[in-house]
């Protein structure tokens, strides 16, 4: 399968251009014999990419976050004259984290949405930026090592960090990824997609048409546009702009035979 075949599979021009740049990044591992690694992926992206390196074949990579149970990873291609425990060795050369640590009067008023927009606000891309694991006095930041001195230099500029504590410190002392959700109870007149992404977006089932037809809609991590696709017990729904879900569980049906169910919501 060659270049040109493996792109006009793609589903869209942004997946086109994702798996382009991960080819370029495969031809030059191979033929440079040098290790070559991507930008942060969220999970959609990083299930197109693996896709594409399992079809042509190709063995040595692997997906890297800074952490364990991290979402966003980076992906990283190497040439066989080494090892994946060869390289690990030297993901500070890829991968930092900025720790902020917020004053006393500060702590428990900044969320994920906070640190993020706050780092996008000096005008780094969304891509360079890996998970951010908020606590009660601060966040840790996981970021791509060529953004690091500059986000040390600057995140002082912003007002809302001008009295924080600044750092760059090792992966293995920043925090651990804490998974929480928050669950919701809702009742449905089906299982039909379209049905779903209303509860979860809190919009009319026509709405969540349009949002399918927007191309928000990833089942699974794989792109979704058919309204009266089934939705699983144990599937994720992601939706752009509203968040991630896990359907649940049915715990039982109304008297006109409607499906109570239980979604959770990542937060």
């Amino acid at each position: 399968m060659n270049k040109n075949e493996i792109l006009q599979e793609c589903k869209n021009q942004d997946e086109r251009l994702l798996v382009a740049k991960v080819l370029d990044k495969l031809e030059f591992t191979k033929n440079k014999n040098k290790i070559q690694y991507t930008d942060f992926l969220n999970l959609y992206e990083q299930e197109v990419v693996l896709n594409v390196i399992n079809k042509l074949g190709f063995k040595q990579f692997y997906l890297f976050g800074g952490k364990e149970n991290t979402e966003r990873k980076i992906l990283i291609l190497y040439p066989e004259k080494l090892t994946e425990e060869m390289i690990r060795k030297n993901h500070k050369n890829m991968v930092n984290i900025i720790r902020i640590v917020l004053p006393k009067d500060l702590q428990d008023e900044y969320d994920h949405r906070k640190y993020l927009g706050a780092i996008m606000k000096l005008g780094v891309e969304r891509e360079k930026i890996g998970d951010i694991l908020v606590d009660s006095n601060g966040a840790d930041i996981i970021v791509k090592s060529e953004i690091t001195k500059f986000l040390e230099q600057n995140l002082k500029s912003l007002t809302r960090f001008q009295s924080a504590e600044i750092s760059v410190i090792d992966l293995e002392e920043s925090r651990d990824v804490q998974i929480s959700k928050v669950e919701i109870s809702s009742v449905v007149i089906s299982l039909r997609l379209d049905n779903i992404v209303s509860v979860l977006a809190r919009t009319s089932r026509s709405k969540a048409v349009d949002i399918l037809n927007q191309e928000r809609v990833f089942l699974n991590y794989k792109l979704e546009t058919k309204a009266s696709k089934q939705v699983k017990v144990g599937d994720v729904i992601t939706i752009r702009g509203k968040g991630r879900f896990e359907f649940r569980e049915i715990t039982g049906n109304t008297k006109k035979g409607r499906y109570i169910v239980k979604i959770d919501k990542f937060i």
